[in-house]
């Protein structure tokens, strides 16, 4: 086994976790409960981590994590006239969704 990285939190570990087994990697989260001691222990010696069972996987499995992390960022006008940028699909201002080809 090893240590691909540790996460900032419990809830960004699982996604990753779940993003890299989706992938095919056998990916698994550790440290999971130990957040409940952080102040008995040094907080960054409680965050949660991300191990893969083969360590074969290891450059794959971190270009997919820095993939995840630094996606580019969209910005496209809606008809309404309202500027959106970042991840979102759908205009914040009218509901309506992203045109196709904006992906």
């Amino acid at each position: 086994m090893l240590r691909l990285t540790h996460a900032p939190n419990i809830a960004i570990a699982t996604l990753w976790a779940d993003a890299l087994r989706q992938a095919g990697f056998s990916a698994s989260v550790q440290r999971y409960f130990l957040s409940g001691i952080a102040g008995e222990l040094p907080p960054d010696q409680c965050l949660p981590e991300i191990w893969l069972d083969d360590a074969a996987e290891a450059p794959a499995a971190r270009a997919l994590l820095e993939a995840l992390q630094n996606m580019p960022q969209r910005r496209w006008l809606c008809a309404c006239g309202e500027v959106v940028e970042g991840g979102f699909e759908q205009c914040w201002h009218c509901g309506a969704a992203m045109p196709a080809g904006r992906a």
